[in-house]
């Protein structure tokens, strides 16, 4: 029976609203010194320098592809900074500001867009996997680890990322029941940016994605993913209760993609423009800069020397991707598995035959 009354929306949690005001919320206290905020706020400016250089450097022609995180700041540096030195972190395409927050040079990120590595770092290393192209994989892969160390008996956790389209996929269901059942030591963090690929979000679900944990027996969180400080203090609990034995959590991080889903893509054939001036007004950088200014925090060449170090940080970047050096051909097929195999020795030997199969036209001459 219809009572006349709309539905009470989700509850957001938030502790900087877009106005730059501090809030509080019961179940996440934070404390955090003026000087941990201004490093939250340098790495969202370099972050989001780094990506505004990336695509330059596709429309370019120095990028095969490039996938933006503009206006996904706040919900990757959050989560990226609550991470434990020994946790374990999955991946998508687009977690730059994450890999940023694990010591990956971002010149590093390049390598796999410029199609010139396999993906550019070594896992252990960063505590940070690779990129992972297919869609939801990747939640499979962060449960058998989390199982794994659940085995193992280590103080450890695993964070997961994907996107509100990912939810989609068999994939991320079946890492669910697995994570549940076994009560793993896993902390899904789905950025819903409310459009995967062009798709809206009533594409996806009927439901506010973070009500989907319920169904899979363990708790569910949405939070502003433009506040910074939301995300950081939303995922710190959440990987603590893992360390701690008690479950996965899934974290819906509410936010916007504000460019295009991929460089190959025209987000206005699909969205509106209205829609995006909105969320401008959410800015994650904008509103921590707001909560700095109003508090009088920060000396007034502050926000400068954060601006004049991105410059740095930018003219550096371009010039590490136009000077990669291009690898071998046959580098290609190194490293697919851990000792070669008849069928990529067979494919190697055929791709060298290949390429010997060109005269050198100076040699002949």
């Amino acid at each position: 029976m219809d009572t006349g009354t709309a539905a009470a929306p989700p509850e957001l949690i938030q502790l900087l609203t877009p106005e730059g005001e501090r809030t509080d919320h019961p179940d996440y206290p934070l404390e955090l010194s003026t000087e941990d905020i201004k490093d939250l706020y340098r790495d969202l400016v370099l972050v989001r320098r780094i990506d505004t250089e990336a695509i330059a450097l596709q429309r370019q022609g120095e990028l095969g592809i490039w996938a933006s995180l503009l206006g996904q700041e706040a919900a990757q540096i959050g989560s990226g900074r609550a991470l434990g030195p020994n946790d374990m972190a999955f991946p998508t395409y687009r977690e730059h500001g994450v890999a940023w927050c694990r010591g990956i040079d971002p010149v590093q990120l390049l390598e796999l867009y410029r199609g010139v590595s396999h993906g550019g770092w070594n896992p252990k290393d960063h505590r940070f996997h690779l990129y992972t192209i297919v869609i939801g994989s990747q939640t499979l892969h962060a449960t058998g680890y989390a199982m794994g160390i659940q085995r193992d008996g280590t103080e450890e956790a695993v964070i997961v990322y994907f996107g509100d389209g990912a939810t989609s996929q068999g994939d991320v269901n079946e890492a669910f029941v697995w994570a549940s059942v076994f009560n793993t030591p896993t902390v899904f963090f789905c950025q819903n940016n409310q459009w995967a690929i062009s798709e809206p979000l009533e594409r996806q679900s009927r439901i506010p994605l973070y009500q989907r944990a319920l169904g899979f027996g363990f708790p569910g969180i949405r939070v502003d993913g433009n506040d910074v400080l939301a995300c950081y203090a939303v995922t710190k609990k959440a990987m603590r209760a893992a360390r701690e034995g008690q479950g996965p959590t899934l974290i819906e991080a509410f936010t916007y993609r504000m460019g295009a889903h991929t460089t190959t893509d025209d987000p206005t054939r699909y969205r509106l423009a209205s829609d995006l001036e909105a969320w401008k007004l959410k800015d994650p950088i904008e509103r921590v800069r707001s909560y700095l200014v109003r508090n009088g925090q920060v000396a007034a060449d502050f926000f400068a020397a954060i601006d004049e170090e991105a410059a740095k940080v930018g003219a550096s970047f371009r010039e590490a991707c136009r000077t990669m050096p291009d690898p071998p051909p046959l580098a290609i097929f190194d490293h697919v598995y851990t000792e070669e195999t008849p069928i990529i020795r067979e494919e190697r030997d055929q791709f060298a035959a290949y390429l010997d199969s060109f005269v050198d036209e100076e040699a002949t001459r």
